[in-house]
């Protein structure tokens, strides 16, 4: 089937999609069109991010990080609600006396998650099982861990995978209750995902993708949208730093693309969208030395002092190239045990069972 494009791309899915799920593509954009796509199949399972092309409404454990502190159970569905006093401070907060960096604490919170417990919609299996998780502004973090422990489930969480329900926790994002946003509002904030494998769009070109993302993150921060041509001049000097060659610009999106091609790709998406929070998952799968440089390179250069970095990862090799002030360890659901970049190297010497 065909499916019209709007000025914004909320959320991608995987190339397999249910019939359902097809009828809602892009049920946000209401009847602006600029574009028509048709989605391709495949075996993979769906994937979805805040910035993608579907949309639908997405219907906490003692942690050992040093600056959190337990909070009480509490179920969260769509009828969320904040849970009013219990005397647990908020993160961030100035009399927060868990988080004893006095430099770290002066430092807004970005992204703030609390025994965050979440299970498949569809079979009832729990795989978050109380999550605790800060992050501030100029930091970068790495989780880590065996597959299956519930890395990549908890970014496809906070960013409202609809193959998910939150049943316990809650997340903040720059303060505001993120589970009650839908994901193209989560977009439009500054919270981005890279996919793992990211998904073909035949019928779009990569232009076109990211001019409409592009425009639609500037109307929500009060800018004027570009053209064509100055997008052109926007776009140009982003493609140089991942040594992108622009005649990938007018191919479709990942559309024939190599694995370390689609990976560029999702770093271009990030460069272009300027995120507050980005989330990269396994970002360096699939890429060889030179890819893996170049990438690395142009995430480095987008960090900055009010922006909050997310990898997940299972190699030291890619936080030999960006280096985490945070690094955490994940196991069954939960965080088992955070560090500094030293975990990293630990596990890559005796692997996770050198942690103990």
């Amino acid at each position: 089937p065909i499916f019209s494009f709007a000025p914004f791309c909320a959320r991608k899915t995987s190339a397999l999609l249910c019939a359902r799920e097809k009828l809602m593509f892009l049920r946000f954009f209401g009847t602006t069109t600029t574009a028509t796509a048709t989605t391709t199949t495949s075996s993979s399972s769906s994937l979805s991010s805040s910035r993608g092309v579907v949309s639908s409404r997405t219907t906490r454990t003692n942690s050992l990080l040093p600056y959190e502190t337990k909070v009480g159970r509490r179920t969260q569905h769509h009828h969320h609600q904040q849970r009013r006093g219990g005397g647990v401070k908020a993160s961030g907060s100035d009399d927060d006396d868990s988080d004893d960096d006095d430099g770290r604490r002066r430092r807004k919170v970005l992204l703030e998650v609390r025994d965050l417990k979440a299970r498949v919609a569809e079979t009832g299996e729990e795989i978050l099982k109380g999550v605790d998780l800060i992050v501030r502004e100029g930091e970068t973090h790495a989780v880590m861990g065996k597959n299956g422990s519930g890395k990549s489930t908890l970014t496809k969480v906070l960013v409202g995978h609809p193959a998910y329900e939150v049943t316990g926790g809650y997340a903040k994002y720059k303060g505001e209750d993120l589970l009650e946003m839908e994901p193209e509002d989560r977009a439009r904030e500054g919270l981005f995902l890279s996919f793992q494998s990211p998904v073909e769009v035949p019928g779009v070109s990569n232009t076109d993708f990211l001019r409409m993302m592009c425009n639609e993150r500037r109307k929500r921060r009060g800018e004027e949208e570009m053209d064509p041509l100055e997008f052109y001049g926007y776009l140009s000097p982003k493609l140089d730093k991942l040594n992108m060659d622009p005649s990938f610009m007018t191919r479709n999106v990942n559309e024939g693309f190599s694995g370390g091609e689609k990976k560029r790709n999702e770093i271009l998406q990030l460069a272009v969208l300027e995120s507050e929070m980005s989330m990269l998952d396994e970002i360096d799968s699939g890429l060889d030395v030179d890819a893996l440089r170049d990438v690395s390179e142009a995430v480095n250069g987008l960090k900055s002092d009010d922006k909050g970095l997310l990898l997940i990862t299972h190699y030291q090799r890619l936080l030999d190239l960006i280096h985490p002030d945070v690094v955490h360890i994940m196991k069954k659901g939960k965080i088992v045990k955070t560090g500094d970049k030293s975990l990293a190297s630990t596990i890559d010497e005796g692997g996770f069972a050198a942690l103990g």
